[in-house]
């Protein structure tokens, strides 16, 4: 039987890598999706130096048709995910006075709309299963945004919202879903290193016991 399959849309050396390794060497196969090939290959190979049987996939998170394409060709190489984390995000300094239309509305689409893509690609089948899990990255700002990150505090409030209510919707059909709502600075060596930060993800997916984790000190 293969072993279970874990997709994190928005690799990068972060969180996902954190997630990626700790599922990874929990008995999980793991794909990397991320718009640039040359990282993604990276971030593949040192997951394979670790012993875990990583992947990788190109698609553009604020992209509709590409992530669809993408998980179309997950199902077809790899099967159905498991679990899903999706942890991209776009980060641009403007207050609310000076932000443009057209820049919140792109940053959205990274940092909400491409999760619900995301999700609506595996649901159905986990409905199917009976089983699943999609796990979300959050970020503090939901909480207490900030001026100067007014799209990305928009965004974390708007991953937040969708969490919470596919959580609600999907639990009937046996599909847990969380987020992680991390509130510091990533930083190796910090208590936000990306490995101690996964632990959060893993504790979520094993207990599925609560749909929030606010990760901070």
């Amino acid at each position: 039987m293969n072993k279970p399959l874990l997709v994190i849309v928005g690799a990068g050396p972060g969180v996902s890598a954190g997630v990626a390794k700790k599922f990874g060497t929990s008995g999980f196969r793991v794909v990397l999706v991320s718009r640039t090939k040359a990282s993604l290959d990276v971030y593949t190979e040192e997951l394979q130096a670790q012993g875990v049987e990583a992947y990788s996939v190109q698609a553009d998170a604020s992209d509709s048709a590409s992530l669809q394409s993408a998980f179309n060709q997950i199902k077809a190489e790899y099967g159905v995910p498991e679990v899903l984390v999706y942890n991209a995000a776009v980060i641009n300094q403007s207050n609310p006075s000076s932000l443009s239309e057209k820049q919140l509305v792109d940053d959205f689409k990274i940092n909400v709309v491409g999760a619900l893509t995301s999700a609506q690609q595996v649901i159905p089948d986990m409905i199917d299963r009976k089983q699943g899990t999609l796990l979300f990255t959050g970020g503090g700002l939901a909480l207490y945004p900030a001026a100067v990150l007014t799209s990305l505090s928009i965004g974390k409030a708007g991953i937040r919202t969708l969490a919470f209510t596919l959580a609600e919707e999907l639990k009937p059909h046996g599909i847990y879903v969380g987020t992680v709502t991390i509130t510091g600075f990533v930083q190796r060596g910090t208590f936000y290193d990306p490995e101690r930060i996964a632990e959060a993800y893993w504790e979520l997916y094993t207990t599925r016991d609560q749909i929030e984790t606010v990760y901070k000190e």
